[in-house]
């Protein structure tokens, strides 16, 4: 029988995972010999605590995937990043699940903003496809400097300095919400965010 695996809206209760989730990434971008941005373990334990990324548990409370949401030049443009699913459940579809769910979190928060995609992986573009994201050039992203400095731990960041931040490794994806019906989200999801919203005020 198939092991039953949630998948969540992360909460403060989640930041024991983190360093796990840093570990998974790490090890995943070695495997693929592709470069990944790297985060802090302050870094994601603060998306968890502002409900801005999503877990993946068993039911017995191991790690099964992760990722988060990042907003940038006064919620304009969003970003949803780090998608890694660890390797004892690949094959289950549990990142498209993910990707689902950090997609329509961004899209029910910030409903009028640009999402964007910088991916080396071939199954992240599939499901961009399939969501409804665009290649575009790397001018069609946001001008923040603070996202372009998360490249920065990137092992292929020289080919972004050398041709002048216009391309690199990854392919530049993006989903224009003027172009789509808005989003639809469960009760639950909304229920996470009203929670997470009402200590934070």
């Amino acid at each position: 029988m198939e092991e039953e695996i949630e998948v969540l809206v992360a909460g403060p209760e989640h930041e024991k995972y983190v360093d796990t989730i840093l570990d998974t990434i790490a090890e995943a971008a070695k495997v693929r010999g592709t470069g990944i941005a790297k985060r802090t373990h302050e870094y994601l334990a603060k998306k968890m605590m502002e409900a801005k990324a999503v877990i993946a548990l068993t039911k017995d409370g191991r790690f099964a995937g992760f990722s988060y949401i990042e907003t940038w030049e006064n919620q304009q443009y969003v970003t949803t990043s780090g998608l890694i699913v660890h390797p004892d459940f690949r094959g289950k579809h549990i990142a498209k699940r993910i990707k689902d769910m950090t997609f329509t979190l961004a899209r029910t928060r910030w409903p009028h903003a640009k999402i964007f995609s910088l991916t080396s992986g071939a199954a992240v573009m599939a499901m961009n496809t399939a969501l409804g994201y665009q290649p575009v050039t790397f001018a069609d992203l946001t001008d923040d400097e603070a996202f372009w400095k998360g490249c920065e731990g990137c092992c292929n960041v020289d080919v972004l300095h050398r041709t002048g931040r216009k391309y690199c490794i990854c392919t530049a994806m993006l989903y224009d919400p003027t172009e789509h019906l808005p989003a639809k989200i469960s009760d639950d999801v909304l229920e996470r965010i009203r929670k997470i919203d009402s200590v934070s005020e």
